[in-house]
This record gives C-alpha cells, sequence and structure tokens, in this order.
C-alpha cells in the first residue's frame, strides 16, 4: 500500500504531536502515525496498585543491557507518548545549560541555538500547553517574553508552610510550572479536580495539559490531518543517492510482516530517544551503511537520562496535601555560594499513598517500624530530586539483527547526585522532615536496573551545526538527507536537571514553523496559542480513525 502526503510524524508525544499541531492550520495533508493506541479510559487509572505495582501502561517491550540482559523499559506508547503519564512539570531549561557548562563529572556541551534564540518558543509552548506559574520567582530562571497563561496553582497549607520556611533560611522557593486545566477562579467551571493523581497516572478526566488532550485530538476532524494508532515504523527507504526519504515502512500486524508504505515531501521522526535512533539504523542502506544520516557515526550515541531520586520525608505532622507538586527549589541547579559545581533541581513529587508505596513496604518499616503503611503515607512529603546526565558516545543505543535494542550505559555525574542529596538532607532538617527514605521501585519504577527508568531520555540524534560532530543541523534537519527532520528529545546536546517536556514542546513548535515555511506556509496562518478551556475530549471509543 501506498499513499501520499505532504507531511508524516511519526510519534505523537511531545515533540511529534505539538509540530502536528502547529503545521495543522497550513492546510497540508500531515499524517500522523502512532505505535501505541489511545490509552483507555478506566478506573485503574487512578488506582496506584494497576499503575505503580502492576506496571498497567507500561510497554511490554524487551531490550538489552550492555551485558545483553533483558529488561522491560519503562515506555508507554499511546497517542501522547509519554506525556500521558508524565507528571505536567513543564520547566524551561536555564540560559546555563544552552551553553557549555562545567560538572564535577565531565562537560555538558553547548546547544547550536542560545536560550535567548529559543526564548519565543518556550513561551509559546507555555501558552499552548496551559502552564500555570510566575516567572520572576526563581532567580536561576531566564528572560521571558510573557508572563505564564495562568497563575500558579497555590499551594495548599502545609506546602506554603514549607515555602515560608525555605525562604526564611534563605532559600528561594518558587511555583513549580504545572500544565493543568484548572482555574482555581471558577472552580465549577474547571475541568482539574486537583486531586492526587498527576505524577506517573493518566488522567481520568483529561485534566493534564498532555500531548494527546491539548495537541493531537484537535485535529481529528480535520479533513487534512490523518491519524494511524497500531502503525509502528520499522525502516525509512530512501531513493539512490539516499538524499530523500521516499517511503515510511509501517507494520500494522504485531511484527507479523504486515507492511504499509506511505509517502510524503517531509517526514519527521518523533518516536523517542531510543526508538527514532532505532528507526535511523534499521534503514541501512548502499547509500548509508551505518544507519541512515548516520556518516557522523552519532545515532544512537550520547543517551541520557535524568539522575533522580524520589525522596519520601516524614513529618510529625500530618500532611494532608492533596496536590503537592507546586513548589520547585533551584538553589543548587548551579555553581555558587561555595559550590565549585552544579548539582541539581528538587521539586515536589505527587503525594503518597498506601497502595503506592506498597512494593516499598519492606524499606519503609525499617525506617518507620511503629506506622502502618497508611499512616506512614499521611505524614509523608515527597520530592524529586534531579541531576544533570552527562553526554558520553558510549553511551548509546543499537539494534540487533533482529530489531532488537540495546542500551549501553554507564553512570556519570554520581558525586553531584550524592552531592544534591546532601543538600536536600540540611532543607530536610528546616522543614522538619526528621527521617526520609528514597523511593526505589514505587515511583517511575526502576526494577533496579537504572537504565529501565529512561522517562526522561534524550540525545540519540543531537542538533548542532558540524556534521562530523552531530545527526541533525540547526533546524532539526538531518545533514544527509534533505527531506528528514527529527522533533523529540533525541536532538538535545544536553539535558540539564529539569524535567524536558516543555523544551521538546518548544522545539516541536519551533521545527514545525521553520517546516511550515519551507512549504510555503505564512506564519501568519498558523495558530497562535491563548488560554482556553481544554478542547472537547472525544471518548476513546467516539473516535474514528481514516485510513
Amino acid at each position: 500500500m501506498a499513499e501520499d502526503f505532504d507531511v508524516i510524524v511519526v510519534g505523537t508525544g511531545a515533540g511529534g504531536g505539538t509540530l502536528a499541531h502547529t503545521l495543522a492550520p497550513s492546510g497540508k495533508r500531515i499524517l500522523l502515525l502512532e505505535r501505541g493506541t489511545f490509552l483507555t479510559r478506566e478506573t485503574e487509572n487512578w488506582d496506584p496498585g494497576p499503575v505503580f505495582i502492576d506496571g498497567r501502561y507500561i510497554s511490554p517491550d524487551t531490550w538489552y543491557d550492555r551485558d545483553g540482559t533483558p529488561f522491560q523499559p519503562q515506555v508507554h506508547y499511546f497517542v501522547g507518548g509519554a506525556t500521558k503519564l508524565y507528571g505536567a512539570a513543564l520547566y524551561r531549561l536555564r540560559p546555563a545549560d544552552f551553553g557549555e557548562l562545567r560538572h564535577m563529572g565531565g562537560v555538558s556541551p553547548a546547544w547550536p541555538v542560545s536560550y535567548d534564540e529559543f526564548e519565543p518558543w518556550y513561551t509559546k509552548a507555555e501558552w499552548l500547553y496551559q502552564v500555570h506559574g510566575r516567572h520572576g520567582e526563581d532567580p536561576t530562571e531566564g528572560s521571558w517574553s510573557r508572563q505564564y497563561p495562568w497563575p500558579p496553582v497555590s499551594h495548599e497549607p502545609r506546602i506554603q508552610q514549607m515555602s515560608d520556611v525555605l525562604e526564611q533560611g534563605g532559600y528561594h522557593p518558587f511555583h513549580a510550572p504545572c500544565g493543568i486545566m484548572l482555574d482555581e477562579a471558577d472552580r465549577p467551571a474547571s475541568i482539574c479536580i486537583r486531586c492526587a493523581t498527576c505524577d506517573g497516572y493518566p488522567c481520568l478526566v483529561h485534566a493534564k495539559a498532555d500531548a494527546d488532550i491539548v495537541a493531537v485530538r484537535p485535529l481529528l476532524d480535520l479533513p487534512t490531518v490523518t491519524l494511524l494508532t497500531g502503525a509502528e515504523v520499522v525502516r525509512l527507504e530512501t531513493d539512490p543517492s539516499g538524499r530523500t526519504v521516499t517511503g515510511v515502512v509501517v507494520d500494522r500486524g504485531g511484527g507479523e510482516g504486515k507492511e504499509e508504505i506511505y509517502r510524503a515531501d517531509i517526514v519527521v521522526l518523533a518516536a523517542g530517544a531510543a526508538n527514532t535512533a532505532r528507526i535511523l539504523l534499521r534503514s541501512a542502506s548502499d547509500a548509508h551503511r551505518n544507519g541512515l544520516a548516520n556518516g557522523s557515526d552519532q545515532v544512537g550515541r550520547n543517551y541520557m537520562f535524568h539522575i533522580s531520586k524520589a525522596v519520601a520525608g516524614f513529618t510529625a505532622e500530618p500532611n494532608d496535601t492533596v496536590f503537592q507538586k507546586t513548589l520547585g527549589l533551584n538553589d543548587f541547579y548551579l555553581a555558587g555560594d561555595g559550590r565549585e559545581w552544579p548539582l541539581g533541581n528538587i521539586q515536589m513529587l505527587g503525594k503518597s499513598n498506601a497502595g503506592a508505596m506498597k512494593g516499598e513496604e519492606p524499606h519503609l518499616t525499617k525506617v518507620v517500624p511503629h506506622w502502618s503503611l497508611a499512616d506512614a503515607a499521611r505524614h509523608a512529603v515527597d520530592f524529586w530530586l534531579t541531576t544533570e546526565d552527562l553526554p558520553r558516545p558510549d553511551n548509546r543505543i543499537t539494534v540487533d539483527g533482529d530489531g532488537n535494542i540495546h542500551v549501553a550505559y554507564t553512570e556519570t555525574n554520581q558525586a553531584a547526585a550524592a552531592g544534591l542529596y546532601e543538600e536536600f538532607r540540611k532543607i530536610s532538617r528546616h522543614l522538619g522532615v526528621a527521617r526520609h527514605h528514597v523511593l526505589h521501585k514505587s515511583f517511575y519504577m526502576s526494577m533496579n536496573i537504572p537504565v529501565a527508568a529512561c522517562a526522561h531520555q534524550a540525545g540519540t540524534c543531537r542538533f548542532g551545526a558540524d556534521p562530523a560532530t552531530s545527526v541533525l543541523d540547526v533546524n532539526c534537519k538531518a545533514h544527509e538527507v534533505d527531506n528528514l527532520y527529527v522533533a523529540d528529545t533525541s536532538v538535545f546536546p544536553s539535558i540539564g536537571a529539569v524535567n524536558p517536556a516543555l523544551t521538546a514542546m518548544a522545539n516541536g513548535i519551533r521545527v514545525g514553523e521553520h517546516i511550515a515555511s519551507r512549504l510555503g506556509v505564512s506564519s501568519s496562518a498558523l495558530w497562535a496559542p491563548a488560554p482556553r478551556a481544554a478542547p472537547a475530549a472525544h471518548p476513546s471509543s467516539a473516535i474514528t480513525l481514516r485510513r
């Protein structure tokens, strides 16, 4: 089968879904290819047992580590990609992240664009994804051309108390940027019910600003946009010169060899850092013997994911906070105040509950042996600590003869992560957190294999000015292929120490606008994001997918 489009976008997550949303008003024929399906709305969406213990929404994929040991990666294949289960924490990278930044464990390289050049797309992404926050609170943030579209999500009393204590202690807490459909001034009209299930859960009421709800579903009634689900891209075909992608080969038969071919003037890969690299490596040909667009031997290299710790701290007084993800702290993000090296970001995590902690019960009972698990959860205050993972060429994705993903990874920057944890221990005393416990499994389940916890994967197809050291040019077009773009976190030269979703969304808009210009579409023909109620949600069962 062969069908022709103007643009094919592979992947519907933060990068691909946002790019398609940017292009859709152009009137160009767009095909969205999504490996997964729509995530089912069901009571299990908000049940910590199925979500955190059973891994109900995790793909059954098998990947292999450096030694060939199989493991199940913590990846999710749905319309909306990883954003369906993300925590909707939409942070900008700091300006220093766009330049060369020296760390305790090595060097984080510069991006081919500066923060100031990238800033307009951050603003557009914040407005498209309904971000709540207040620019100007965090002294480490860069310039901003427009305030957030919504005011910050208010702290509940216990979190407000913590913010006040931190400020009195000389720290600089700020309201965390949250992408949720919440109108605190008009609660009856608000879609978000401000529950405790943003972090790591699907949103049953479709109030999370994910790529499915915000970017993809509003396109489904457009006659020029086609979405195919259950469509796994296995390789790309090119003309004999290797300069033009002529076909996108799709498996819609669950690996049974039922392949279909789709064609477009422009092809965009946004399948995630591991799977985008996999597609390119599987697309080797006489013109590209090491994989498509891989003359630099950089495809798959520099694989990164954040060095993170989920920490449950326990206080004598109960913490009855429901929506806890409202506070962030970047005092240790950069060097300074006597610190020689950057350490990272501290932010609040979704509120603990007994079900989510169940997998950690043996550890928790050692820390609080006389409390029941439910009571322990009520006294918990939960934090997420993030340190930058540094790109190394030998940390890489490769593909074997059967198309299986292999992840070779050696830890980086662990001393900085330990330094951030020590700083957390200091501030915990200010906050009255007498005991704390690092969660190993309940949140972003790692199954004790570090490379399995790949929620923030990045870096396998970095963009840059030099074709010898990068895969893509400054517009994220492949140096060696004239009509191939990449628009997910694969393009990141470095990952910073904050959640990567907003940067991927901003870059999706940036690359989408570039492609529109290339196709002769004026920027005035594209949508200008404005704050609004959430798009009308199509019940999954009512969506008709066109062929």
